[in-house]
C-alpha cells in the first residue's frame, strides 16, 4: 500500500529508486569526530551515481531521519561540495536554531559545545553554506534570549524570512505556501529541514523541546504538499524522541507520514521534469481516477 492519494502517485513503483541506506555510524563520545563522520557519510552518499540517469546533474536526494537537529550541518557541508555553492534552507521549527553559541552563556565553554541542535544553522551561515536572502523559517514561536530582539537581529543578518506559528491564522496554509515560494523560488537548490516540534505538542509530544501553540499535522502536511514545485535537494525530519511519545506513537507516525509526503513530492516533481510538462502526473491520475488531484485543487 503505497499509493499517495494526495499526490496521485505511488513513489515506490515510479521509475525512481528509493533505498534505505541504514544508519550512519557515529561515536557518542566525541562531537567533533561525530560531525566529521556524518559529513563524510553525507558526501559519500550524495556523490554516488543514481540508479536513474537523467537531466544535466543527476544526483541522489538524501532524506535523513533523526534524532538531533545538528545533523543538518554535515548535510549542508556535503551539499555545498556536491552543488558547488550554498543552498537555501527551508526550516520548519518552533525555534530559530540560528543562535550564536555565545548567547547560551555557558560557564564551561568549549569548541565542541558550540556545535549543538540550536546553533547548527548559525555555524552553517558563517561557513557560507546557506544562501543569504533566500531562506526561511516557518512555524516559529520560541522565546528569545536576553531582554530584546538581538536573536532576530542576528537571524536577519543570516538572511532568513521568519513565518510564525500564529501567521497561519491570518494567511492560511495557502498563504504560508505562497510566502515560502516567493522567498525561495522554484529553481534554487533547497535543503528542507523539519523539526517535529513545529507541530503542537498536544499532537506530537515525542520531542525534547516542546512549545505550545504549534501547527496541526494536517496543516503541515498540506504545506509540504504545496511546496512540491521547490527544488529540494536534501531533507531531514528530526528531533523525534520516542521516550517522550504517547502510547499511540503519534509523533513517530506523523514523522513517517511527513517522510512519505517528501518522497512523493520528489517523485512528483521528477516526473513532471522528466516529461517536460504535467502530462506524466496527469496520466497517472487518469488511470486511478482524479480524486487525488482534485483534492489538491480545493
Amino acid at each position: 500500500m503505497g499509493f499517495n492519494h494526495r499526490g496521485g502517485l505511488n513513489p515506490y513503483t515510479s521509475p525512481y529508486t528509493i533505498l534505505d541506506c541504514g544508519d550512519i555510524p557515529v561515536t557518542p563520545f566525541d562531537n567533533a569526530l561525530a560531525l566529521r563522520q556524518m559529513s563524510e557519510a553525507f558526501l559519500e552518499l550524495g556523490s554516488r551515481t543514481p540508479a536513474l540517469l537523467e537531466g544535466d546533474k543527476p544526483k541522489p536526494k538524501l532524506l535523513t531521519l533523526g534524532g538531533d537537529h545538528s545533523v543538518a550541518l554535515p548535510a549542508l557541508r556535503a551539499l555545498n561540495k556536491i552543488y558547488g555553492g550554498p543552498v537555501a534552507v527551508l526550516h520548519f521549527d518552533a525555534h530559530l536554531d540560528t543562535w550564536n553559541p555565545a548567547r547560551y552563556g555557558d560557564a564551561w565553554e568549549s569548541p565542541q559545545s558550540d556545535f549543538n541542535h540550536g546553533s547548527m544553522f548559525w555555524i552553517a551561515s558563517n561557513e557560507g553554506l546557506i544562501l543569504n536572502g533566500s531562506s526561511a523559517h516557518a512555524g516559529l514561536r520560541t522565546r528569545l534570549t536576553g531582554d530584546g530582539w538581538d536573536d532576530y537581529v542576528d537571524d536577519d543578518r543570516q538572511g532568513f524570512l521568519r513565518i510564525s506559528s500564529d501567521d497561519i491564522d491570518d494567511l492560511g496554509t495557502k498563504g504560508i505556501i505562497d510566502a515560502i515560494v516567493e522567498r525561495i523560488g522554484l529553481e534554487t537548490p533547497t535543503y528542507l529541514s523539519i523539526d517535529i516540534d513545529v507541530i503542537d505538542p498536544g499532537l506530537c509530544p515525542g520531542t525534547g523541546t516542546p512549545e505550545p501553540g504549534g501547527w496541526t499535522s494536517r496543516e503541515l502536511i498540506r504545506i509540504i504538499r504545496g511546496l512540491e514545485s521547490l527544488n529540494v535537494v536534501g531533507a531531514d525530519i528530526v528531533e523525534v524522541a520516542p521516550a517522550y511519545d504517547g502510547t499511540g506513537e503519534q509523533t513517530a507516525l506523523t514523522a513517517a507520514q511527513l517522510g512519505f509526503e517528501i518522497l512523493t513530492s520528489w517523485v512528483g516533481r521528477g516526473l513532471k521534469q522528466r516529461d517536460g510538462s504535467k502530462e506524466g502526473k496527469a496520466e497517472m491520475n487518469t488511470k486511478v481516477g482524479n480524486l487525488g488531484s482534485k483534492r489538491d485543487e480545493l
